[in-house]
This record gives structure tokens, C-alpha cells and sequence, in this order.
């Protein structure tokens, strides 16, 4: 691999011009016109009453193209947002791809009307049928889920309605976050911290710095609270009146849905890891004691163990992350190679940058683009990994029709985390010293306390916030409860000092696309480790049958997929508990080496 890398993205590949862009106008105008042509065209097509795919082809066609289109427009300004949350005119661009993509549902919901209107006979033989037959799971889904839904007409002014209202809180929770500062003093010093940076130092090794910069970090959330709860408060609103129209009575089933799992998936998960938080707990209580502390605060339990923390510079962490993919899959390996010489990643560490990190596809042209802050952490490493694995899975699918490219958050997190956990495992094995392990095996456990507690803890709190929603406004005072309550629940009351207003910093509870952004975080961490353990297993061979997984998460059901690729059923607790047992191992492996 050719080094030094750049660590800023290359966006005018696209559309040179950014955000004042003529050839991305034009590319808008396009769509535009597209989504309108598909509008009249729905209006006049009658569902097919015989088996005849080409009826359809015309119509599909035209959907498909826009879905990529639309994909593309939202992945280039949400790149724009995210380098310069300064850009407004980025800001002004995203809200009209929203307006697009609302007029765009709407038509879809025409669709989906049309096809519930072919007789199921007819609908089997269409389905079966050459022209469809790829494509035939996510109609067959839009299908049955439109029988669930308010009539066309109805679902349209939905769309049309939640531009400025449910889209439009999304929006005002990131101007919200793009005003937030942290003054901070170092060496003799004073400086702003965006969020990014803030939450980046939050890891440092001293004490006193984090628990500084976490007092600083609560009191200006706590500045922005009103505003953040506003947000919060109007989308659930939304969301909870138009579950209530549809006839909903379950906060669960969209989330479920959208993630194509059964609420009996989620609950073998969340017993298998309610079950084995004690040794977890444990893992946090002897950390407590390396530390020279009685009990965690929160800014503690991603505080680094011991000396043998390591800076890994860009380019190490870029080299590390390659060799290890290519001792499981030579493709990965080379996919990653062309990210990072080709300028696919933005890693730059700078101010007026979004926090957090994403990778998020240009169908069109066949590319993806990474984001992220490097500060050179082991942290780092593995969210540069975690990124990768997300690009590598859009890659193995890019040939693949748009329908059938769609696919959820949960198996999203799953190619992620699987990477992830190549570089994490292959790096503790591969440690110089004890000292060296230690640290390494340290990070991966915190991976696990953050899907097993924090994540659980975000879903209880989201669960029992939607519950008070329905009777009223929830106060910025009762939000904190809510939130403390949940962790101490989440980290069974191991820690001493919990982040009351972590329900406002946290972006996840504010994204529109994806109510729940929680729980398939940890379901895509622990159904990887299924996978990892088939990896190694298996060697070599599995490379291929790793990629013809990644291309069917957009076919088939969570449970379908694993019992076809894995031979395991996800409704049962037996293959969460071998996800568990793996990490509870790295703990024991923990706990013997700080005896």
C-alpha cells in the first residue's frame, strides 16, 4: 500500500463544486423530473391480473433508477454536512432531497397499493418469473406491509407532511449539535472542542482530564437540553400519532420491521445477554481497582488499563487493519487498499466536523465514502475497521439490482462488526508483550460492555421515553431520570457517576430513517462473533461463503439467512449464548492477566 495516505476524501469525483455544485443542480433537476414521471406512470398502471412480468418492468425500472439516484444525492450532501457543519447550503440541499424523497415514497405507496391488488395466485407465478424473481423478496415485503398501512392517499400526505414536521426535528437536533462548543484549557491554552474532538479526548488515559472534560461535556448538553428535547419530544409525537392511525400497538413493530427480525429474535437476545451481565459487572469492578478508584464513572469505563496503550498512526492503523483482513479474505484486504489510496476516507482530525463516524454508498458510481475523527487510538483502529467492513459489504453487492441492495441496520452491523472483530482478535493474539495484550484485550472487552450495557441501556430508555410520550410532553428533568435509570439498569449499578443528558448527545435517537437505532447494533456485535467462529472454523474457504451471505441481507429475513448460511435458529437462546460465551472468555483471559 502506497503511503502516506491522505486523510481527507476526495467528494469532487462525484460533483466537482461541493455544495454550489452546477453538475449536482443538475443531477436534482433529473431526479426530479424522474420521480414525477414515475408519479404519472403509477397512476395509470393497473395491477396485472395475469402472470405477465412485463406489465411491471417499465414501472420497476423507473423506481429502481431513482432509489440509486436518491441514494446518491443524500450520501453526497450527507458527506458535505458532515466535513463542515458550517455549510448551510449543504443543510438547504439535504432538505430538498427530503422533499424528493417524500414525493418519491408517495408514489411508492401507489405501488405497493397496485400490488396488493394482484391476486395472490398471479402474484406467486409473477414472483417466480425470470424478470422478478431477484427481486422478488423486498416487493413480496412491500407488498404485505402495505396491507398494514393507511390508504395511499393517506400514507402521501404523511410523506408530504413530515418534510417540515418529523424530517424537519431531525434537522433541528444537527443545527442544534453543529452549535456545540466545549472551551478547554490545555497547556496554558484555551481552544474549542467541537463534539467530535470532545468525545475523542473523553478517552484519555488521565483522570483528571476526562473527568473535567465530562463536567464540561454534561453542562453544555445541558445548555442545549430544551432545544434537544424539543427534538425528541415532536418526533415521537409523530411517529406515536401515525402508529396509532395505522393501527400499531407496538413501538417495536416498525423497528422489527425495518430490521426484518421477530420480536422473538430480540427477546433470545436480550435474555441470553440479561443473563450473563454478572461477569461483565466483575470485568468493571476490577477495572475500578487497576484504576485506584472504588467504583467506574462513566467517563472511566473506556479509560484505557495499564501503560501499554499504543498511538498508532494513521498509516500504522490504515496497515495493521489491511494485514489482518487478508489472512481471512485477500478481497477485503484489497477492497481497503483501494479505500484508502483512492481517497475514499475522511479522517482528518480538525474543527467543525460532525461527530462520530459512518460510510455511506454512491451506487451510481460504485464507491463508498468513510468518515470518521483519527486521533490514533486503539478505538480508532477498530472504528476505521468497523467502517471498511461496512464499505466491503456494499461492494460484494454492487452489481446487485437496487431493491435487492437494501438491506437493514442489523445485518449492516453485522459486516462492521465482523471486521472489526478480524482486527481486534488478530491484534490481541499478535501482541509483543503482556503489557501490550492487556491493553488490546481491554479495548475489545469495552466493545462488548458497550453493545451488552450501553446499548441496552439506550433501548430501555427509548422503550420507557416512548411509553411516557403517549400521555404528554416529557420534561428535559424526567428525560434524565429516565436516562439514569436506564443505565443503571443497562451496567447493573456498577458505575458510581452516570451521564444524565446522554439522551441529547447521542445522535442515534434522533435519526428519522431508523427508529431504535439501538438494538441492531448489538445483534449485527454478537451474530458476527457467530460468524467469526464459523470463520475460523472453516479458514480459507469461508471467503466465499462470507459473500454470498453479505449478498442475500437483502432477500431474506435475519432468520432466514442465518438458518441458510449458518444452520442456526435465532429465535432460540443456543446461538446467542456461543455469541456471549466468546466474549465472556475474553474476560476470564482479563481477569487472569490483572489477578
Amino acid at each position: 500500500m502506497k503511503t502516506p495516505l491522505q486523510q481527507t476524501w476526495n467528494l469532487e469525483r462525484f460533483f466537482p463544486g461541493g455544495s454550489t455544485s452546477t453538475a449536482f443542480q443538475a443531477f436534482l433537476d433529473t431526479l426530479e423530473k424522474q420521480v414525477a414521471q414515475l408519479t404519472a406512470l403509477l397512476n395509470e398502471l393497473k395491477a396485472p391480473q395475469a402472470p405477465d412480468a412485463a406489465v411491471l418492468k417499465p414501472a420497476l425500472d423507473l423506481l429502481q433508477s431513482i432509489a440509486m439516484k436518491i441514494r446518491e444525492a443524500d450520501s453526497f450532501v450527507g458527506c458535505l454536512a458532515a466535513e463542515n457543519q458550517a455549510d448551510k447550503k449543504a443543510i438547504i440541499l439535504a432538505g430538498k432531497i427530503k422533499t424528493v424523497s417524500a414525493s418519491y415514497a408517495s408514489a411508492l405507496t401507489v405501488f405497493d397499493q397496485m400490488l396488493t391488488e394482484i391476486p395472490d395466485e398471479v402474484w406467486k407465478q409473477l414472483a417466480a418469473s425470470p424478470g422478478l424473481a431477484e427481486i422478488a423478496f423486498p416487493l413480496t415485503e412491500r407488498r404485505e406491509q402495505a396491507a398494514e398501512k393507511l390508504p395511499p392517499e393517506q400514507e402521501a400526505l404523511v410523506n408530504d407532511l413530515a418534510i417540515d414536521g418529523y424530517h424537519g426535528w431531525g434537522e433541528a437536533y444537527n443545527t442544534t449539535v453543529s452549535k456545540f462548543k466545549v472551551l478547554w484549557e490545555e497547556d496554558g491554552k484555551t481552544s474549542e472542542l467541537s463534539a467530535g474532538q470532545a468525545a475523542n479526548r473523553m478517552h484519555s488515559p488521565d483522570r483528571s482530564v476526562r473527568q473535567r472534560l465530562f463536567k464540561l461535556w454534561e453542562e453544555q448538553w445541558g445548555e442545549h437540553a430544551d432545544y434537544c428535547s424539543d427534538a425528541l419530544n415532536h418526533l415521537a409525537g409523530f411517529r406515536l400519532k401515525l402508529y396509532e392511525r395505522r393501527g400499531w400497538d407496538t413501538i417495536h413493530k416498525e423497528p422489527l420491521s425495518i430490521n426484518r427480525m421477530s420480536k422473538e429474535t430480540l427477546d433470545a437476545m436480550w435474555g441470553v445477554i440479561e443473563r450473563g451481565k454478572d461477569v461483565f459487572v466483575q470485568y468493571l469492578n476490577r477495572k475500578a481497582k487497576l484504576l485506584g478508584i472504588d467504583k467506574l464513572s462513566w467517563y472511566d469505563v473506556d479509560a484505557p488499563v495499564g501503560q501499554g496503550s499504543k498511538h498508532f498512526s494513521y498509516d500504522e492503523g490504515a496497515q495493521l487493519i489491511v494485514e489482518q483482513f487478508r489472512r481471512f479474505s485477500p478481497k477485503m484486504a484489497d477492497f481497503s487498499v483501494m479505500a484508502f489510496e483512492n481517497g475514499w476516507i475522511e479522517a482528518e482530525d480538525r474543527p467543525g466536523k460532525r461527530p462520530g463516524g459512518f460510510c455511506t454508498s454512491f451506487p451510481i458510481a460504485k464507491e463508498t465514502r468513510i468518515f470518521m475523527t483519527y486521533a490514533g487510538t486503539a478505538s480508532n483502529v477498530a472504528t476505521l475497521a468497523h467502517e471498511l467492513g461496512h464499505g466491503y459489504h456494499q461492494h460484494v453487492m454492487n452489481d446487485l439490482p437496487a431493491l435487492a441492495q437494501d438491506y437493514a441496520m442489523n445485518v449492516a452491523e453485522t459486516a462492521s462488526t465482523f471486521a472489526e472483530m478480524v482486527v481486534a482478535d488478530a491484534a490481541v493474539k499478535g501482541a509483543a508483550t503482556e503489557e501490550e495484550r492487556l491493553t488490546l484485550l481491554e479495548d475489545k472487552i469495552q466493545r462488548s460492555v458497550a453493545f451488552y450495557m450501553n446499548i441496552h441501556a439506550r433501548f430501555l430508555f427509548e422503550t420507557r421515553f416512548y411509553e411516557e410520550r403517549v400521555k404528554g410532553i416529557v420534561s428535559v428533568e424526567r428525560l434524565n431520570e429516565l436516562m439514569v435509570e436506564a443505565q443503571k439498569e443497562g451496567y447493573r449499578d456498577a458505575l458510581a457517576e452516570y451521564h444524565p443528558h446522554f439522551w441529547a448527545s447521542k445522535l442515534h435517537f434522533y435519526i428519522t430513517e431508523v427508529p431504535f437505532y439501538n438494538f441492531p447494533y448489538t445483534f449485527g456485535y454478537m451474530f458476527s462473533a457467530g460468524i467469526y467462529a464459523e470463520a475460523l472454523r472453516q479458514g480459507a474457504a469461508f471467503e466465499d461463503k462470507y459473500i454470498a451471505m453479505l449478498r442475500d441481507t437483502g432477500s431474506m429475513t435475519v432468520e432466514e439467512l442465518a438458518q441458510k448460511h449458518l444452520g442456526v435458529d435465532l429465535r432460540k437462546p443456543d446461538f446467542w449464548q456461543q455469541a456471549m460465551d466468546l466474549s465472556v472468555e475474553d474476560v476470564k483471559a482479563f481477569m487472569s492477566l490483572t489477578e
